[in-house]
């Protein structure tokens, strides 16, 4: 821990991963839980805007499919967004892609904030999808970008800030979002850019950062570039372990290109590697933690929690994310990864089973929904300081160079495309099931901790060719092969 410490203050590297949070996954986790406060006035403006315009007020239909539609955009865009991370790494590499992608989010604050002038509800949806572009590129930029920065022995450390971001992100789209401060009728168009303020702060500062040194060494080429990067973000001295690592994984890779999504699925090499990022992720969408993010206040309300008190508990809940993010990003380098996810997910899966019992007995005896209230504490901590804050390590070191872009291009569909599935699917599966509609998150839970238990390799303190020879070893229900190696037998 000491050394960690010493090492970001030696040089830029402290302020580095500030700067590329804010820009970052903050915007993602900001935008999240931005949209509920304000979604009274949102309704009503456009109401006013097609009365003024028609001549006539809107039926509840179509003021439902617009207001749909401007919650919708946000998740089509980060969609967008994600699948076009590869092309514009490709293109600008990571620093400038950031910057950019910055100047983008300042077109749509300029958008949204001259949507209430003109009176017009469209530049709303526009400004919501460009902002879910944004934010779909940036949480891919920066995981790449950090990960491609850190040094081997701190990379779990350094990466897990990208979660502690997105949850300090939440907290303030939650804390903004407070009638006291902007959740008011006159300034929820200020409310929707408080994101792209602080991207704005990082597309300043950002040029006065280097390049990511893994990009500069493995597809550039410039060892000197890479050297000073290192020197730069992480204080004096030669680094050889660590650009010996990235010259081996050079060579290797022979000066192959970035690869497609399509030639990444294709790839068998790689397979174990993709089914476990498929699993990984759709299992943290469907693990309860979306329906417990955007539906808290209606799954209080169902355990019979008093409603003046329900926001201040979701504050709470913010904060236990974050420190519980802190936490994880103390101890992912000395326990690895794979305890920290496969525990998580079990954890996580026994909560939902619990919450399940004491949503159904909410009516026994008055400590019962305070009980709820303990469980969905117990939840986030348990997602924050598993599957969470590994995530996103545990994704950037099971694919080499070549590979790495286009396996956040199917973690961004993933994620996305899950995100626009779920929240159109869960408000009917809590109306129609009640509290039994958390059973299938308890069982998707327990099903991937099995998978990470009997299946995932530890990559801590490994290079992604080691780690990329472990995902080879994999034999599942007995399978055998001709040589005498020792091969990591899996048998469900």
């Amino acid at each position: 821990m000491e050394s960690f410490l010493k090492q970001l203050v030696q040089g830029k590297a402290l302020l580095f991963i500030i700067v590329l949070g804010l820009g970052g996954s903050f915007q993602m986790g900001c935008h999240n839980t931005l949209i509920s406060s304000p979604s009274p006035f949102i309704k009503r403006f456009i109401n006013s805007s097609w009365t003024l315009r028609y001549g006539e007020a809107p039926g509840e239909g179509t003021l439902t499919l617009i207001w749909a539609a401007v919650v919708a955009f946000y998740s089509v865009g980060g969609l967008c967004g994600a699948m076009s991370i590869r092309c514009v790494l490709s293109r600008l590499g990571r620093n400038k892609a950031m910057i950019w992608n910055n100047a983008l989010n300042v077109v749509s604050l300029t958008i949204m904030m001259t949507s209430k002038v003109a009176n017009s509800f469209e530049m709303i949806m526009l400004s919501r999808f460009l902002f879910g572009v944004t934010s779909g590129l940036a949480v891919g930029i920066h995981s790449i970008y950090l990960g491609e920065s850190a040094p081997k022995k701190i990379r779990g450390t350094v990466s897990v800030t990208l979660a502690i971001f997105t949850s300090i992100g939440k907290l303030t789209g939650q804390i903004v979002g407070l009638s006291e401060i902007l959740g008011q009728e006159e300034s929820w168009t200020i409310l929707f850019c408080v994101p792209a303020f602080f991207s704005f702060i990082q597309m300043v500062t950002l040029p006065f950062f280097p390049e990511a040194p893994r990009y500069l060494l493995i597809e550039k080429g410039k060892l000197e570039e890479c050297k000073k990067a290192l020197q730069c973000l992480w204080g004096p001295g030669e680094y050889k372990l660590e650009i010996e690592e990235m010259q081996v994984e050079q060579a290797t890779l022979k000066g192959q290109r970035s690869k497609s999504l399509l030639e990444l699925l294709r790839d068998s090499r790689v397979r174990w590697q993709c089914l476990s990022v498929v699993i990984l992720y759709e299992s943290i969408q469907f693990s309860g933690i979306r329906g417990i993010s955007v539906f808290t206040y209606s799954i209080f309300q169902e355990a019979g929690i008093p409603v003046d008190k329900i926001r201040y508990i979701t504050l709470g809940i913010g904060f236990s994310e974050i420190l519980t993010s802190i936490m994880c990003s103390l101890v992912i380098d000395r326990v690895g990864r794979r305890v920290l996810v496969w525990g998580g997910f079990g954890i996580m899966g026994a909560i939902m089973l619990l919450l399940t019992i004491t949503l159904h007995l909410k009516d026994y005896d008055f400590w019962v929904p305070y009980c709820t209230v303990g469980l969905v504490f117990l939840f986030v901590i348990s997602h924050g300081g598993g599957p969470a804050g590994v995530s996103m390590p545990l994704s950037h070191e099971m694919f080499v160079q070549s590979y790495r872009s286009a396996a956040f291009v199917l973690i961004g569909v993933i994620v996305w495309g899950s995100f626009a599935v779920f929240g159109f699917i869960f408000p009917f599966f809590l109306n129609a099931m009640k509290s039994f509609s958390f059973l299938i998150f308890s069982c998707v839970c327990l099903a991937a901790s099995l998978y990470m238990f009997f299946i995932l390799p530890e990559t801590k303190g490994k290079t992604p060719l080691e780690i990329a020879e472990d995902f080879g070893k994999i034999r599942v229900c007995g399978s055998r092969t001709d040589t005498e190696e020792k091969f990591l037998e899996t048998k469900l």
